[in-house]
């Protein structure tokens, strides 16, 4: 087990689900129960001091038993290290919560979250969209199950003018002079 891991199993017994050591970065599995008492003690713990969270984003694994996985950066500025959390979320419980209480970062954040994966974050000041519409209900747009073409108005909505049948496209041609660049229409731009 990783040193910081190791920390917050003695800590937080029971916490650390599981450890990933790749590319000189440290990722900790923690008990969703557990994520907002261990994210405070990692900002709080003057030997840690994980100030700062540059991200939180989230991972649809449609497979899988806790098919959701939120994930935290998380920076030490005055030590200057970099520890990634990890925390499992059933889709029969797709909630858990949020961390804005101890980074204020997270609130543009988790909003994010729950806009487009549809992951609740329990206690979260203002959990309401902020990329779809208020009124959008067709669904959470990044869960892999949503259709890449979209749903609803977009099977409706024209985006490209239609060419009709038997019509012959002729593609445009740009003269290039000898540096390269298509020659300027404008006779006195120097």
């Amino acid at each position: 087990m990783q040193p910081i891991a190791e920390l917050i199993e003695q800590r937080f017994p029971g916490a650390v689900r599981g450890t990933v050591d790749a590319f000189g970065e440290q990722t900790v599995v923690i008990a969703r129960e557990l994520i907002v008492s261990v994210c405070r003690w990692l900002h709080d713990a003057p030997e840690l001091a994980f100030d700062q969270l540059s991200d939180l984003t989230a991972v649809d694994w449609p497979e899988a038993p806790e098919r959701f996985e939120v994930v935290y950066h998380l920076n030490s500025l005055r030590h200057r290290k970099r520890l990634r959390l990890r925390a499992r979320v059933p889709l029969s419980s797709c909630q858990i919560d949020s961390v804005v209480p101890v980074w204020q970062a997270a609130n543009f954040l988790e909003r994010e979250a729950f806009d487009l994966f549809g992951i609740r974050f329990v206690g979260h000041p203002d959990l309401r969209r902020i990329m779809m519409p208020e009124e959008y209900d067709e669904g959470f747009p990044l869960r892999k199950d949503f259709p890449t073409a979209g749903k609803g108005w977009r099977n409706t909505y024209e985006f490209w003018p239609a060419i009709e049948p038997g019509r012959e496209v002729k593609p445009v041609e740009i003269p290039i002079n000898a540096s390269g660049l298509a020659p300027s229409k404008n006779k006195g731009a120097s």
